[in-house]
């Protein structure tokens, strides 16, 4: 499995949310945008809530590649690349590794929904 870095992808490092990559995925749809945000919002929370009960590494890692690919879908790099650390602690989800690199996922998450909610402020 290739390795997802923010550095990869333009604007990825410096925003929760790269606008850019969202504008071309929406196709420039403010609407959708808004709509598409919303859901990931929705979502992560669910999401990272599965993650932390979690009894199975199986149920670990499922919750942590569909948050991935729905943070890769908006154009949230560093949720994405923080999510693939957690599914990649999928083996050993109980030990304390894996809970810090949760930690820092919840926190990519906070930071992305905190943005999304600023754009919704500003609509």
């Amino acid at each position: 499995m290739a390795r997802i870095m923010s550095d990869d992808f333009p604007g990825g490092g410096s925003r929760a949310v790269d606008l850019v990559h969202l504008a071309r995925q929406t196709l420039g749809d403010r609407d959708l945008e808004r709509e598409v945000l919303a859901l990931f919002e929705r979502q992560s929370a669910v999401m990272v809530e599965r993650l932390r009960h979690a009894t199975t590494a199986k149920t670990w890692a499922e919750a942590a590649h569909t948050l991935k690919g729905s943070a890769l879908g908006i154009g949230a790099f560093g949720v994405a690349e923080a999510a693939e650390a957690v599914e990649c602690a999928q083996v050993d989800h109980l030990s304390s590794e894996a809970w810090r690199k949760l930690a820092r996922l919840e926190a990519a998450v906070a930071s992305a929904n905190a943005f999304i909610a600023d754009i919704a402020k500003a609509a």
